[in-house]
């Protein structure tokens, strides 16, 4: 259990490095703010949204999915057992970031497809790791990965 905590936590971490490196290469030099500007700040947050250009809602897209994708299969890879969970645990909390920040701050509507993907992704991140463990199994035992003629229908 522990491991899969730690799991959890290093998936975390490592998914909101990958948002928050994209997101801030996004609001340097792409979509730079303003000089003083104060990320906390609904209102200076909302103004900034509202002017940005379609570019700038596409790389938080991809900010987003990133850290799910890339936070869920770190935790579905580093725990002891049960990825699916773990990488499912890294997506619920990224889709509440997500949902939450859809719900407060202005943003086209097609920004809801982040729902989705981030679910999907996160499904994905798990399922590679239970096909990585299922590799390994049959590598460490290759009598059990064998098929049958029954399996055949020969």
């Amino acid at each position: 259990m522990a491991r899969n905590l730690a799991a959890v936590l290093i998936g975390l971490f490592v998914g909101n490095v990958l948002n928050g490196g994209l997101i801030a290469i996004s609001s340097t030099w792409l979509y730079p703010v303003p000089p003083g500007f104060d990320f906390n700040d609904a209102q200076q947050m909302a103004a900034y949204i509202k002017n940005l250009p379609t570019g700038g809602f596409v790389m938080a897209l991809v900010a987003h999915n990133l850290q799910a994708f890339g936070g869920g299969w770190v935790a579905a890879r580093l725990g002891a057992s049960r990825p699916m969970f773990l990488a499912g645990i890294i997506g619920a909390l990224t889709l509440a970031g997500a949902v939450y920040n859809l719900v407060l701050l202005p943003g086209p509507a097609w920004m809801w497809v982040d729902v989705p993907l981030i679910l999907a992704l996160t499904w994905r991140a798990g399922r590679m790791e239970v096909h990585r463990r299922a590799v390994l199994a049959r590598r460490a035992d290759p009598a059990a990965g064998e098929p049958t003629d029954a399996n055949h229908g020969s």
